[in-house]
């Protein structure tokens, strides 16, 4: 697909369904039908960064902020890895608390589990990735969220569109299987930008894309902008598998606050992943990005059974291995 015919699909919605079941036939026919849970802990909402959409930005005064300290963190690995899970992902705010050497211990620590290790944590220099990877983490997850130069330094005050790019060929380069992803309903965000995006997944090989609708933040600049359209993500979700076959794609948390039935839907219109939080409960409502996300109060036994049921009644069935992209 080039430019044109992209940005076509992303414009009207005479052909949804059309697009929908032929990204759910490649997914079948690329990745199987097995659906790949990864246990997220987010262990940290403290960050330096001002983006404007983040209810986590360093300007957010009404928040509480904590931290996961590394025994009560490796606690909580302990627990998702004998609920099932073969892949966690930590994700944090950019918290310079952790520190390259503090983070090697944990990652090290975390890897003794035996599983599969997403890291999340923001832009950090080429040498600590290097060191991340020496010490065993699989995957990083960075999200670029738009390839808009111009719109991505209204949504990051005082950060570089060139060192988030420079990040994910670092990423790359080191030999991690890359994750990232955009926000849709952006303000000021158009179309053609949209599939600039898309092509842009394409030109770094991403093994990982996650696509979500912008939620506005009571707490943020943009706490009186519109919230973002299902139905365009959920397309921009299909394209995406389209271009890259065989990646690895999550129905986003986010799709699922804004329709109740958001990832299943996104299942069936060509994802392959659900992200559930395996963190503890007193900690949810605290790591809000965006307001209104899903499961806040429920476990981390209670989150993996409803998935897991959802996901059999879409006769699909929970993955057993690792989850590596599949080349």
């Amino acid at each position: 697909m080039n430019k044109e015919e992209i940005t076509k699909f992303l414009s009207t919605d005479t052909k949804n369904e059309e697009l929908f079941n032929y990204a759910d036939k490649i997914r079948h026919d690329y990745v199987g039908d097995s659906v790949h849970l990864r246990g997220l802990i987010e262990f940290s909402n403290i960050c330096k960064r001002q983006c404007m959409y983040c209810g986590l930005r360093s300007n957010n005064k009404n928040i509480e902020r904590y931290r996961i300290l590394e025994d009560e963190l490796l606690e909580t690995v302990k627990n998702a890895v004998s609920l099932g899970y073969k892949t966690i992902v930590l994700q944090s705010g950019e918290d310079e608390f952790y520190t390259t050497e503090k983070l090697v211990r944990i990652i090290k620590e975390i890897k003794k589990f035996d599983i599969a290790l997403t890291l999340s944590i923001g832009e950090r220099e080429e040498e600590e990735y290097r060191e991340f990877k020496k010490a065993g983490a699989d995957r990083y997850l960075l999200r670029i969220e738009t390839t808009d130069e111009k719109l991505y330094k209204k949504m990051h005050p005082a950060s570089s569109f060139k060192n988030r790019i420079k990040c994910l060929e670092n990423l790359k380069k080191l030999g991690y299987e890359v994750g990232t992803g955009s926000l849709i309903g952006l303000p000021e965000q158009t179309i053609s930008s949209i599939a600039d995006d898309i092509l842009f997944f394409k030109e770094i090989d991403a093994d990982m894309v996650g696509i979500g609708p912008f939620i506005p933040h009571p707490n943020t600049p943009l706490k009186n902008s519109n919230e973002g359209d299902f139905n365009l993500a959920l397309k921009a979700m299909a394209l995406t598998r389209i271009l890259l076959k065989n990646i690895n794609i999550p129905a986003t948390t986010a799709m699922e606050t804004i329709n109740p039935n958001g990832r299943i839907i996104a299942l069936k219109s060509g994802a392959n992943v659900v992200m559930p939080n395996v963190g503890n409960t007193i900690y949810r409502k605290k790591y809000e990005i965006y307001p209104g996300k899903i499961c806040l109060n429920d476990g981390a036994q209670k989150c993996r059974n409803c998935i897991e049921q959802k996901i059999k009644s879409i006769d699909r069935y929970i993955a057993s291995d690792y989850g590596f992209r599949q080349k």
